[in-house]
Order: C-alpha cells, then sequence, then structure tokens
C-alpha cells in the first residue's frame, strides 16, 4: 500500500482524493493550491518532441539481450543464442526477434555506465539525469529529490489545457516502505508530479475513475456551476487582493479545463481500439501499458512512462534465463514493437522519442544465489544498454563497445546525466537551464552532454 514519506503534505501522484478536491472544492475557488499551484516559465531549447521511457524496472541483463557475448565462456555468455538483426554487424537476443525485424527503426547504446548498484539510487539516476546528493543504500523518495523528466517540463513549459504534462502507469514503484526516488518532482514541489496510474491496462475492468466526472456532474452541470463560481468570485474579489484574486482565478481555471476536457479521458478507453491492434500489442500488462502510452501521446501527453514490470521483476539474481524466456522478453519484444508500428504508421514516430532502459545491468558472470535452483546474475552499473527510437534518432545504429564479457565500456561511456541530457534536448529544454530550488536558490537540471550520435550516426 502506498504511503506518505515523513513531512509530506502531499503523496506521491494524485490520488483519487485529490482530483475529487479539484471537482469539488476546486470550483468553488478553495484547496486548489496544493494541486495546481502557479508554474515557473523558461525559454525553450528547440522544437519540443514527445518522449515515452520504458523502464525495464529491476535492470534488465545487457549480456542476454542487447550485449550478447557468444565468444566468451559459458558462465559469461549464459544459454541464449545471438540472432541476425536488420542492421549488418548487429545481433540480439533470439528471443527478441520482433526487434530484430525492426533494427533500422532504433539505435542501440552499449555503453551507459555509472557506480551505483542499488536499485533506488540507480533509478532516481536513469529517472532524472541526476544521482541523490549524499545519497545513502536504499534511500526512499523525497521532496530533496531531483525532479523526474515530465516534472521539470512542466515547470519550464507549464499547460493550461487540461492536459497532463506526464504519466506514469500501470504501476507506482513502491515495495512495501520502499517508495522508489525519482518518479515525481522533487524539490519542485507535488504541482509539478507526473499522474500516477495503478492500474492494469489489459484488465476488463480497466477505467481511471480520477478521469471521470463523478456520477451526476455532468459537463453542463459543471458549466453552470462555473457561471456559479464566477458569480463568487466577483464577491471575493471586494474582500481579497487583486493579486490573490487573479491567482486564484487562474487556479480555477486550469481544474475546470481539467474536469470538462475529454482528450485525456478519452485516451484510456481501450475498449475505442480495434480487437486487431489490442491483439498486436498483446492482450497483457505489457503490451496494453505501451498501447496506452501510444494514446496518451495522441492527447496530448508530453512524457509517458511505462514501467514494465512491479518493481523488481527484472531483478533476477537466480532463474535468469527461464524467466527471460518464458516470462519477460516475449512480451516486451511484441509490445515494443507494435509501439514502433503504430507510432510510425500514424505519423506520430518522428515526434516522439521512445526510450528503452533499466536503472544497470548485470554482472557479466552467472552465479547461483543459496536455495535457487538455475543461476542468475547480480547488479551490474558498471555497463549498461539503452534503446532508442524516433525523435529524431537516427536507427540501425550501434553506439559504444563493451569488452569481451561486457563487463566495462571500451568506448568513451555516457552517464545518467548524458541520458537525461538527451531527454531534456528532445523535450525541447535547456538541459542548462535553472530552476528555484526548496531555498529558492538557482539549480542546473542537468548536468549532462546530449548524447549527439542518437541524432547523428556514430563516428
Amino acid at each position: 500500500m502506498q504511503r506518505s514519506l515523513p513531512g509530506h503534505r502531499h503523496t506521491i501522484g494524485l490520488t483519487r482524493r485529490e482530483w475529487l478536491q479539484v471537482g469539488y472544492s476546486g470550483l468553488l475557488g478553495i484547496g486548489l493550491p496544493s494541486v495546481l499551484g502557479g508554474r515557473a516559465t523558461a525559454a525553450n531549447a528547440r522544437k519540443p518532441k514527445s518522449v515515452i521511457l520504458v523502464f525495464l524496472t529491476g535492470a534488465a541483463s545487457h549480456i542476454d539481450t542487447f550485449d550478447m557475448k557468444p565468444d566468451a565462456p559459458a558462465e559469461v555468455r549464459g544459454e541464449f543464442k545471438p540472432i541476425a538483426t536488420k542492421t549488418p554487424g548487429l545481433q540480439v537476443c533470439e528471443h527478441l526477434p520482433l526487434l530484430a525485424s525492426r533494427s533500422d527503426k532504433w539505435a542501440l547504446v552499449r555503453s551507459l555506465a555509472h557506480q551505483e548498484n542499488n536499485h533506488l539510487l540507480a533509478s532516481h539516476q536513469v529517472l532524472t539525469g541526476a544521482a541523490i546528493p549524499g545519497g545513502k543504500f536504499d534511500q526512499i523518495a523525497s521532496r530533496s529529490d531531483w525532479p523526474c523528466y515530465a516534472s521539470a517540463l512542466d515547470y519550464f513549459r507549464p499547460r493550461n489545457d487540461g492536459v497532463p504534462t506526464g504519466v506514469s502507469l500501470p504501476n507506482h514503484l513502491v515495495e512495501g516502505p520502499l517508495v522508489w526516488p525519482g518518479q515525481h518532482a522533487g524539490f519542485l514541489g507535488p504541482a509539478h508530479d507526473p499522474w500516477q496510474i495503478n492500474q492494469d491496462p489489459n484488465k476488463a475492468d480497466f477505467r481511471v475513475d480520477s478521469l471521470r466526472l463523478p456520477v451526476g456532474f455532468e459537463v453542463e452541470r459543471l458549466r453552470d456551476r462555473r457561471r456559479l463560481m464566477e458569480q463568487v468570485d466577483r464577491q471575493q474579489q471586494k474582500i481579497t487582493t487583486v493579486a490573490e484574486s487573479r491567482q486564484l482565478a487562474d487556479q480555477q481555471h486550469q481544474a475546470f479545463q481539467v474536469l470538462t476536457s475529454g482528450r485525456v479521458s478519452r485516451a484510456f478507453e481501450l475498449d475505442r481500439e480495434p480487437e486487431v491492434v489490442r491483439e498486436r500489442y498483446g492482450r497483457h500488462r505489457f503490451g496494453q501499458s505501451l498501447l496506452l502510452a501510444r494514446r496518451l501521446i495522441e492527447s496530448g501527453v508530453s512524457v509517458v512512462q511505462c514501467n514494465m514490470g512491479i518493481v523488481q521483476t527484472w531483478d533476477s539474481h537466480g532463474d535468469i534465463f527461464n524467466r527471460l524466456k518464458n516470462h519477460l522478453l516475449p512480451p516486451l519484444d511484441r509490445g515494443v514493437s507494435a509501439l514502433l508500428d503504430d507510432l510510425e504508421i500514424r505519423g506520430l514516430l518522428d515526434d516522439t522519442m521512445v526510450l528503452m532502459l533499466g536503472e544497470f545491468g548485470r554482472t557479466p558472470k552467472l552465479s547461483k544465489p543459496p536455495g535457487d535452483k538455475a543461476p542468475g546474475r547480480d547488479h551490474w552499473a558498471p555497463a549498461f544498454f539503452a534503446v532508442f527510437a524516433g525523435g529524431g534518432t537516427r536507427g540501425g545504429q550501434v553506439i559504444g563497445k563493451t569488452d569481451k564479457i561486457g563487463g566495462h565500456p571500451v568506448t568513451t561511456p555516457y552517464s545518467p546525466a548524458d541520458i537525461g541530457a538527451t531527454v531534456y534536448h528532445v523535450l525541447g529544454v535547456d538541459p542548462g537551464a535553472e530552476a528555484q530550488d526548496r531555498q529558492n536558490r538557482p539549480v542546473k537540471v542537468n548536468q549532462g552532454s546530449v548524447m549527439q550520435t542518437v541524432f547523428t550516426g556514430a563516428a
């Protein structure tokens, strides 16, 4: 069960209660500052695009997927065989045949690296492009964290059209008392948190109640209430300062747009999709989450994070080959391939970057934990991979290289900060832009460099 962190006045993400607060007290002009507070503005660096972040929670093995080592000793190369892709010289795992046949659409980076082998701290790095200052083992989320990409975008380029800047689905990354950092706005405050969806889109009864009007609150009745609200506002103006009244009016306007805009709520109606399309993605959590991501991008959402697993799904310390072969790689292969095809068919791929990665890689050498019958791989931050597609990416290329056992990059490594700079570049935000921290001090949101080879091709 999700819980609030010490010192928080706001749970991570927007709960149903908070949305009802927007729907009821919001229309009466109270309670909105904590949910739809004022926005900051900043100049954009370039024409903005959208991002779908496919997060392999728990960290997929690079050696058993996109950076195979068939000539390495058996305890390194593992059980899987490599297969050719559409890109000459590029091989990937035999259990990724659909992505292999579409390698001209994506670029593979094999030289990502950092130094953090802890899931929580590493997740924060790849989801925000920054390390937690002074971070400690299993440090949970707090309002001192760096903002996720959607939150920083919302800070620099606020919206008032009833469409959220960011949505995270289909589950929040929480395990017992551990709430993964990097999923929310951090020091920017709860007003910039992305929307959090905690439901399986593949279930027959899937719906998002927080995005639907309460029973009896049809749009026309809401408009009647807005007219009443405007009358109340005229009375409020007599007893409040001009500045306060203006701020309240802006927040009320945003609340009204959220409730009466059907763009986002229709995106969650997956039954509007032809059955053949739903089947193409795969009738499972992976596939339907990616389909929902495409629909949200079409509705105008700028950043969608798809958590491909329940927190530790890809954390294969034991029985790794069975888990990958029978449970993880086939639905991922099918879902991501369908997403790339769908975006291209709908003319969205050029303006939407798809980024797939985990928080780190897995150890080159297999090991068998006590009690496990089959081997697995432990955490390994010195080398991991990312797949980039769309959004100006030059597909059909491999960037970077690791040593013979996949232990370390032998080319210049890229860091999570570089990933963050690249994401911000795509979103039209200057990676060096400054935000105000909790003490109102200027802070650069990113310290990395844009991975230009992703767009121009490897040298």
